[in-house]
């Protein structure tokens, strides 16, 4: 099955009205919530991270989310299933927590025992001064900006397999640095709609889940590293002439395709060649 198509069911099954982006944005609350699991031997290896990075990037993969809102990180709960590692990683873990949470304070959650680590936090933010977010949002006539460097996560990911340690890329990869003041440039001074992601899936990911939420055509040039991973940067459609020396793409009335890359066209998702959760 397809991650999308798993999703699509969900939506049809609950009905739910907040579905669609990566945090729901509660209104009548002034807040945005979201969640995300972080499993071992599917997110991370052990043997590759250290106690305080599995913290780390459990909490920054959450907080990245809140960021790709607009809304500022608050609030965390954090469930912790594992087995008896001791004081020492109890520690290190919360430290690595602390430090990848942006700001937010840890208010909760549940611990329990497990064969192996199994981390699920959801994220609070405020939205009090800021205009959130929607994919669905981008429309024709608008930029598309980001900045930082992509694919250094990919490649700090390849020289972990290779058996690798220690290097610029393997950091990049287990400790991302999460862009706080791209997002509140943006939420605290923007006032129409607009479209922000993170880039946790790759940037083609992000181009292509707004336009076709947006129903546009995204164009942009080939970026080096644009197919990779995990590097969360943020990536936003809005109105010419914000933080236009960001610009990577423009936002065109939809033809027929979601993303051009040069003169590649992708109408259909499956045709990027990206990660898939079930395969």
């Amino acid at each position: 099955m397809k991650e999308h198509d798993f999703i699509k069911i969900i939506t049809e099954q609950t009905k739910s009205d907040f579905l669609g982006d990566d945090c729901a944005h509660l209104k009548d609350l002034g807040i945005v919530v979201t969640q995300d699991n972080f499993i071992e031997n599917v997110h991370f290896k052990s043997e590759w991270a250290t106690p305080y990075q599995i913290g780390y990037k459990a909490a920054a993969v959450n907080i990245s989310d809140i960021l790709a809102s607009g809304a500022k990180p608050e609030y965390i709960t954090i469930g912790l299933s594992m087995p008896d590692l001791g004081e020492k990683f109890i520690k290190e873990f919360y430290r690595g927590i602390e430090a990848g949470s942006y700001g937010a304070k840890v208010i909760g959650g549940d611990i329990t025992g497990a064969d192996k680590v199994f981390v699920s936090i959801t994220a609070i933010g405020n939205t009090n001064g800021r205009k959130i977010s929607s994919r669905k949002n981008a429309k024709a006539g608008y930029s598309v900006i980001s900045r930082g460097k992509y694919g250094e996560s990919s490649k700090g990911l390849a020289e972990l397999i290779k058996g690798k340690r220690g290097n610029e890329f393997i950091k990049a990869h287990l400790e991302p640095e999460l862009d706080v003041e791209f997002s509140k440039n943006i939420a605290e001074n923007i006032k129409e709609d607009y479209a922000m992601m993170d880039t946790s899936d790759g940037l083609a990911d992000a181009l292509f889940q707004i336009a076709k939420a947006s129903c546009v055509t995204i164009k942009t040039n080939y970026i080096e590293g644009m197919f990779g991973a995990e590097d969360y940067h943020l990536v936003a459609a809005v109105p010419e002439g914000l933080m236009d020396e960001n610009i990577i793409a423009r936002v065109y009335p939809f033809d027929g395709t979601y993303l051009q890359i040069d003169d590649r066209k992708y109408s259909n998702y499956d045709e990027l060649g990206l990660y898939k959760h079930w395969s």
